[in-house]
Order: C-alpha cells, then structure tokens, then sequence
C-alpha cells in the first residue's frame, strides 16, 4: 500500500478526497479507468472508498506505477509505484496479446482510442464513412454521426482517447415504434447484403462489426431515433425535447480530418446528451435518463435484452470459472433417452452439456441469448474438436423463436434445458413453449427440463417456479408431460440445490379434428 497527499491505493480501491470532480486512473502511463469520487464510492474513514472495477481486478496483481488525475492530466493527486494482488511481476491491464486494455462507458474492458495507432484510427474513420454511404444509398436512411465520434469532432477535432467504438443516428419519419421496428429490420437486411456483419441489439439498433489490421472488432453503433408527439427518443435511453429542426438539414464536422454528416445544430444534440457542461472533458461521464423515457424504451423495443449484460458478464468474467466442465447429472439422466435424434441445448451456457452430447459424434446443437456463451462454446468446441452447431436464440424476441421454430420443424431435435425455465421472464417462458410446439409436433422428439423449484416444502425458495404450473403451461401449449419427477439436485455451479423438478415432455401431432 502507498500514500501520497490523502489518496490510499490498495486491494481494496482508491481512497480518495470527497468530491464531483472525475478523475482518472491510469497505469504505467495507460489510461485505465475514470471516476467520480462521490457518485461510485462510499463513505469510509479518510475520504471516499471506490473499489475497483469487477473487470479489473483479475488484472490487479503485481507492481507498477499508479497516477491518478484530473480529466486533464493537470492535477496530479497520486503518482507512486505500488504492489497489488501477490505483488509480483508487472501490473498490467492488458488482453493475452498483449495489447492495452482499459474500462469503458459500460463497464467493459476494452481496448480504447488511446491504445490505438494512427493507421487502425484511420481504418475504423474510413469504416465509419462507409457505414454512412451505405445507410443512405442502400439503406434509404440518411445516419449522421453521434455521442461520442461526435462529442470527439465537436470539442477536440478528434476522437475521444477513452471511447473505444464510433456511433450513427438516422431520424426515423415513423412515430410508431412497430414501424420503427420493422424499419430497422429492413435496414438490416440492406447492410447485409452490401457485406456487414451485424448484431441486432434492440429493435431500434444494430452494431456493424468492422474487423481491423490489429485483430480487433470494432463496433459501429447504429441507433434509430423518431419523435412521438412532442417527445424525442434515440437509441440508448435518451428521451426529452429536442425538435426536428436541430437535427435536419444535416451540417458537417471533421473528425481527424474526415468529412461527416452531423446534426443541424449540434451543440444543441450534445447539451441534450451530455448537459450543459458537455464542453468539459469528463471520461467518467454516466448518463442520467428519464425513468419514463427508459420504461417506454424497454417496452417499445428492448424488453428482451434485460439481463443479457448480467449473463455476458458473467460468461465473460472470472466467475466462469467456478462453472464445471464436465457434464451435469441431469445429462447423463437424459443421454440414455435421446435415441437416434440430435439435441438442441436451450439456454446452453458454457456448452457443459452440449458438448458432452457431442462427444460420440451425435449431432448436437447450443444456443443462447448471450454473445458471451456462445464465444464460450466456440473455443470449447474448437479445443475439444467436438462438432457442435451454435447460433443465437433470443427467447423474448418472437421472430427469433419463430426463425428457429420453423427450422427445426423440418429438422427433428429433442430439446434441452437445464436451469432456463427458472431463468425466463413469462414472456420468454411462453415463446419457449412455443418453440417446443413448433420443433416437435412434427418429428416426435422430446422436451427435457431441469429447473429449481418450491415444490419440496424446503424453507429455501430458489426461484417460485411451480412444477404444476410448469406441466399446465405445457399442456396448455398442447404437450403431455410423460414423466415428471421432483427432489434434490444442483445449480449451474454443481451446488446442492434443494429442489428441482426434472420434466420429459412430448408434443403429439394434432389429430384430424384439431387440423380442421
């Protein structure tokens, strides 16, 4: 531990003097991460206590040397080597490259502006003009630049050291938000077709992956925005006043010497941003959106991504680890009972199980809502050399589950899922029954489920999932349970769960009288 003119750098965090002034950390001369004392600490003998970052701390082991400023580097508050973790070797936040990593406005390491060199800046400005050129010729939505790119343009000239991904807006003519969806999603199929790779985010907003000459991705948000009524709405959560005549006819800014399209008057879009003190550079800057506008967001477009961050993390994180590998006793419960047919692991997670299926040859597939998963399943698939088909299944998103639906009713499956019934809001849990009606009515596999449950009488409530209520949805759905037993089992960590229900379930087709 070191002290230097009241800040305190231990395992622990920063103890820093009280105050709403960001300040920024940086290691060995790297930006690292920015703060606000007041806003991300807590109260704690000498000053304010900010503990570091959850994606920062498996980094944190080591010596190296730690500064902390102001924004702009002016005010030195701590300069000194110190030792963290076992305090040996370098401290470094870097990937396994080797490459400078540091966190970003969501939370997430990554590697920012700052650690990027002239030539890939100039690849990822081209990328971004290319985006605009094809939203607007093939797309038939004229994108201008935004939040950060151009906060960067506006103030700087250039792009800010700590964002890491540049950002496009279109004004949507639409006020209705099911238009503004189906917009969207014809958006989505023009930049395919023009060669993007994309990720749907909402339904209001897309990433376009860009790959550069340093082996990174990087992202090129693309975000709707429309007025209803008198209101403004853009992708992320922004709502309020802001009129359409700020936005069109376009302007233009530079931004390292490129040429964009930008809002009308876009001083005006950045004090709706960033408030009126958008002018000072604050790296730790969080928004603060009006919980209305957030809510109308969710519900309109976004309902479904509600704890997709949570699961990324988690997947993405340390705590995978704790996860074991090989397969989990309701696996081996169902391997036995799979026959001939393939199985399809919904709600997959690290692969545990999908690749134990895989493991002689029988086909096999993974899908899940989260990015972060289906990264894992790749490499464990790759690693093991096991055949497994992984795709991506938003339950929440219907025309997710009706795309998947549709194809597995001419390719028979059983259907999988360990510890995702307990995991699915209702909705969700009523396009999984969906799913299951669509992908075996037609080629006599089976739903197998593990979920906890409170049917036990155990004082521990694990989920409130009800087994009867599980098997009348099912029925509801138009399956039969065929088998449904109840006692104890585990949790996705191998745990002692003190209640699971384990279900196998068959969806008969239709008899002559229902088809009528």
């Amino acid at each position: 531990m070191s002290v230097a003119v009241g800040v305190v750098v231990s395992d622990d965090g920063l103890l820093v003097p009280p105050g709403e002034v960001p300040l920024v950390v940086e290691i060995d001369g790297h930006y690292v991460w920015s703060l606000t004392p007041l806003r991300d600490g807590r109260p704690a003998a000498g000053g304010v206590l900010v503990p570091w970052p959850g994606v920062l701390r498996p980094h944190l082991s080591g010596r190296g040397r730690v500064r902390v400023t102001d924004a702009v580097g002016v005010a030195v508050l701590y300069d000194d080597e110190v030792g963290l973790g076992s305090g040996e070797g370098a401290l470094a936040v870097v990937d396994r490259a080797g490459h400078r990593l540091s966190v970003d406005k969501v939370g997430h390491l990554t590697r920012s502006f700052a650690a990027t060199d002239e030539g890939v800046r100039d690849e990822i400005l081209r990328g971004t003009r290319r985006a605009i050129d094809d939203l607007r010729e093939h797309a038939g939505v004229p994108a201008y630049l935004n939040y950060g790119a151009l906060l960067g343009a506006v103030r700087e000239g250039r792009m800010l050291a700590h964002d890491s991904d540049t950002d496009l807006c279109y004004l949507s003519a639409h006020t209705s938000p099911a238009d503004i969806v189906l917009e969207s999603y014809r958006i989505t199929r023009a930049m395919r077709a023009r060669g993007w790779r994309m990720l749907r985010m909402s339904g209001g907003d897309v990433k376009l992956l860009l790959p550069l000459t340093d082996g990174r991705v990087c992202h090129i948000d693309v975000f709707a925005a429309f007025h209803v009524g008198d209101t403004f709405f853009q992708l992320g959560n922004r709502s309020g006043r802001l009129p359409r005549s700020a936005i069109e006819p376009f302007s233009t800014v530079a931004l390292h010497g490129h040429e964009f399209p930008a809002p009308r008057d876009p001083e005006a879009m950045l004090a709706f941003l960033y408030g009126p003190r958008w002018r000072t550079p604050d790296p730790s800057f969080k928004y603060a959106d009006p919980a209305a506008g957030v809510r109308r967001l969710d519900g309109w477009l976004r309902g479904f991504r509600t704890d997709m961050g949570r699961w990324t993390e988690l997947y993405n994180g340390p705590r995978r680890a704790a996860i074991p590998r090989g397969p989990s006793a309701f696996a081996r419960w169902v391997e036995p009972q799979l026959g001939d047919l393939p199985v399809l692991d919904v709600g997959a997670g690290t692969g545990r199980d999908a690749l134990w299926f895989a493991r002689t040859g029988r086909r096999t597939g993974a899908v899940d809502f989260s990015r972060g998963s289906l990264g894992v399943i790749r490499r464990g698939a790759r690693r093991r050399r096991r055949e497994v088909e992984i795709d991506q299944l938003i339950l929440g998103e219907l025309r997710s589950t009706l795309v998947h639906g549709t194809r597995l009713a001419r390719d028979p499956h059983h259907l999988y899922a360990r510890h995702l019934v307990d995991s699915l809001d209702p909705a969700a849990l009523d396009q999984l029954w969906l799913l299951a009606r669509m992908a075996l009515r037609p080629g006599g596999g089976r739903l197998f489920l593990e979920f906890a449950t409170d049917d036990v009488g155990s004082p521990v409530v694990p989920s409130g999932v009800s087994a009867e209520g599980v098997r009348a949805a099912i029925e509801a759905a138009g399956g039969v349970v065929e088998r449904l037993t109840l006692g104890r089992g585990e949790d996705m960590f191998d745990l002692p769960e003190p209640a699971v229900c384990r279900i196998r379930a068959a969806w008969p087709a239709p008899d002559s009288k229902e088809l009528r």
